[in-house]
This record gives C-alpha cells, sequence and structure tokens, in this order.
C-alpha cells in the first residue's frame, strides 16, 4: 500500500489486527527485515511496515535525513489514523522513533528502540572510520547522513515519558556509552544488552527478536 507526503510516494505493508505497532528498518534495508516478526505480531497487532524514503518500494530520492524520515512516519501515522501506536526502531529506524517521540508527543504510545545513537560520535570509532572510507570511494546520501546525523541530546531524550525498551548487542556498531545514555535519559526506560549480539544478528533473527520484544509487549498490554 503507498500514500504521498510532500509528494513523495512511500509504502507500507500492513497486517493483522488490534493495537497499531509500526516497524522501522535500518539504513539500506527494507521492511522485509521484519517478515517473520510481522507474522508473529499479525495475530495481536495491526502492523505497519514502512519502507523509509529511498528504500524498498518507497520513491527514490536523495532527500535524505532522519527529520524527513520522521515526519514521514509522523505523515503516516495521521494518514491511517493510527491512535498512538507502538513504534519499533531499528538503527536507523531507533533514531527516527526517538525523534518522533521528541517532535510528536502526542503520537507514540510506547518506543522499542534497538541500536540507536544519538550522534555520529555515538557510533564505535572504527564504525565511523569504515563508513568514510566507504562514502569516500562511493559518495552516497545514506552513508552521508550516518555521518552528519542525528544530533539528539539527553535533554530531548527527558522529554520522552511513554514506556520505552531499549536494546543494543554486546558487540554493536554502537558504543555501549552511547546505549546507556538513551536509556538512563528517558523516563523509566528498559535497557537490555544482549550478549554475543552484534548490530543486527538479533534483528535478523526474528524469532529471537520476538522473545526479546514480547515480555515488554505483554506489559503494555496489562496496563492497558
Amino acid at each position: 500500500m503507498f500514500f504521498y507526503h510532500n509528494d513523495l510516494k512511500l509504502y507500507y505493508h500492513k497486517s493483522g489486527h488490534g493495537p497499531a505497532i509500526v516497524l522501522l528498518h535500518g539504513n539500506g534495508e527494507d521492511h522485509t527485515i521484519f517478515s517473520d516478526l510481522i507474522t508473529y505480531l499479525a495475530p495481536h497487532y495491526t502492523v505497519i511496515a514502512l519502507d523509509s524514503r529511498d528504500h524498498g518500494q518507497s520513491a527514490r530520492t536523495d532527500q535524505l535525513s532522519y527529520d524527513a524520515m520522521t515526519e514521514d512516519v509522523a505523515a503516516l501515522i495521521s494518514e491511517l489514523a493510527l491512535q498512538r501506536p507502538i513504534i519499533l526502531g531499528f538503527s536507523d529506524g531507533g533514531i527516527v522513533a526517538l525523534l518522533l517521540a521528541i517532535r510528536h508527543p502526542e503520537l507514540a504510545g510506547a518506543l522499542i528502540v534497538a541500536g540507536a545513537n544519538l550522534t555520529p560520535q555515538g557510533l564505535r570509532w572504527y564504525s565511523r572510520i569504515l563508513f568514510r572510507i566507504a562514502a569516500g570511494h562511493r559518495p552516497s546520501p545514506k552513508l552521508a547522513m550516518m555521518l552528519h546525523e542525528p544530533q539528539i541530546t539527553p535533554a530531548m531524550l527527558h522529554t520522552i515519558s511513554v514506556p520505552t525498551l531499549v536494546l543494543a548487542g554486546s558487540r554493536d556498531l554502537i558504543a555501549r556509552k552511547e546505549t546507556f545514555t538513551i536509556a538512563t535519559h528517558i523516563q523509566n526506560a528498559e535497557l537490555h544488552i544482549l550478549p554475543g549480539e552484534t548490530h543486527n544478528s538479533y534483528i535478523r533473527d526474528n524469532t529471537k527478536l520476538w522473545h526479546l520484544i514480547s515480555p515488554f509487549l505483554a506489559g503494555l498490554r496489562a496496563t492497558d
């Protein structure tokens, strides 16, 4: 299914029934990274899995920024009249989830933020070097975005008050200190550092991801 935001055609996959949950993938991916997770979620939730601008089946554009992607998600929530959906974002999607809760606090009902960073300096030093080398060999708006954005401060995180689950692998390309900063500056956030996991290993294993988020989701249902 498609919708338009600022004349840009954006694709989303919709399935299931129940309270809404929006899935946001990472840089260079598309919604299919969550294919098996969608199967687990669909009996309990209306699942909206977005292809970010310039990804998947959404329109190509060189107008890439986390702010623009955040406004795309806000427009999607408005377009579908979703009532305070849960936002699950991985990597770039996790950054967008944080920005959505900061910029549009009335829209999100809860956050699951996996492998997100607050600034480019929140990436481990060797990751930044590799991205710079890659950008030098083959300039890309996607790489440029990661090298210069986001710029989220702890004070901005303090404004987030919805239930939040923060996930990262112990071998993540996000620095451990960055993940702790996210979790400690969001009110009542729950943090899990996953032993042995890389940046995306537990995401690509959708069964593992489902088991990781299920207790958090069950807790949300219990408080409804």
